[in-house]
């Protein structure tokens, strides 16, 4: 009950209360009131321990609903984290199959199918929230890029990625892979 409750149903109790006490006992004085002040001090003592009570209650239902967040905001870091890893082992593949496709030969229906199975590589990883890192011009930020070497470049300004030799992915916010970059001088 909250306090209000309480307060409503106070004048009712007393009532009563003054109504069993002057109808059990002869009035002798002040023992009837001394009576309902003993019973009245519980009742406020009893209403205190309520309140304290019910303040726990709803402490522990926070601390519960916290918990439960917190639960479930770990569960789907961990499930991004593991679905990450597992991506980053099939990245290997894509690079070998971005490599053959550079090196091959013109008008070849095989290198025709290994084009294709890149491209469903590529849908499958889009599909799941990985997308490439753009690198190639941009400025080298660490947090994306891992550089590999620094050349002196003339067209490049210095700082900016020169070239890339290995794609790097995110997965959603999360680098799963940076890009190794060449930067300029």
């Amino acid at each position: 009950m909250t306090d209000k409750k309480h307060k409503q149903h106070k004048p009712e109790i007393v009532e009563t209360l003054q109504g069993n006490v002057s109808t059990e006992q002869p009035a002798t004085g002040d023992q009837p009131q001394v009576e309902i002040e003993a019973l009245m001090k519980r009742l406020e003592e009893a209403e205190a321990k309520v309140a304290e009570h019910l303040d726990d209650l709803q402490r522990e239902r926070a601390e519960f609903v916290n918990y439960k967040n917190r639960l479930t905001r770990n569960q789907e870091d961990d499930r991004v984290r593991m679905k990450g890893d597992i991506l980053k082992k099939i990245l290997p593949v894509l690079d070998d199959l971005a490599r053959a496709l550079q090196n091959r030969p013109a008008d070849d229906a095989w290198a025709g199918g290994i084009e294709l199975i890149a491209r469903k590589f590529q849908s499958i990883l889009e599909s799941e929230g990985v997308t490439r890192i753009e690198a190639e011009g941009q400025p080298f930020d660490p947090n994306f890029h891992e550089a590999i070497s620094h050349e002196a470049s003339d067209e490049v300004e210095s700082g900016r990625v020169i070239a890339v030799a290995q794609n790097g992915y995110m997965l959603g916010e999360r680098v799963i892979r940076p890009a190794l970059v060449r930067v300029a001088q």
